[in-house]
């Protein structure tokens, strides 16, 4: 990214999952990091999260699950971004994800995982060197 263009993220929690803290931690430290954030709130649809990503013409979406579905719905949020062809979004994702679950969402699109305990500062730097450059 150049410095005059502000990476812009969607933090989205997908399904039922009704536990938001950290995205909400999150989403305020990106934006005191100077990132765009767009906050979609909780229980949404992978097809709302895509959609909301092309409409809001994001660069990252960020999703976070507790509830255990992330295995369902991370990699259906790619598939539908890549089906409405906004395949270069950088999709990362937070929550509680065992580890063996982890190279199954990497190998479906979910370039990055964050589990508890991640530093925000990593967070914000992955963000910034892996956002896709806007022409």
């Amino acid at each position: 990214m150049t410095t005059t263009q502000r990476i812009r993220v969607l933090i989205a929690k997908p399904g039922l999952d009704g536990h938001d803290r950290g995205a909400k931690v999150l989403a305020l430290a990106l934006r005191d990091a100077g990132i765009e954030v767009i906050y979609t709130g909780l229980r949404q649809q992978p097809a709302q999260i895509a959609s909301a990503a092309i409409q809001e013409d994001v660069d990252v979406v960020g999703l976070s699950c507790l509830s255990g579905a992330h295995n369902v719905l991370f990699p259906r949020v790619v598939e539908l971004l890549r089906e409405q062809g906004a395949g270069d979004i950088l999709v990362v994702g937070g929550g509680t994800i065992p580890e063996h679950d982890i190279p199954g969402l990497q190998a479906s699109g979910v370039q990055a995982l964050f589990g508890p305990g991640s530093s925000i500062a990593d967070i914000v730097d992955y963000i910034r060197e892996h956002a896709p450059q806007r022409s």
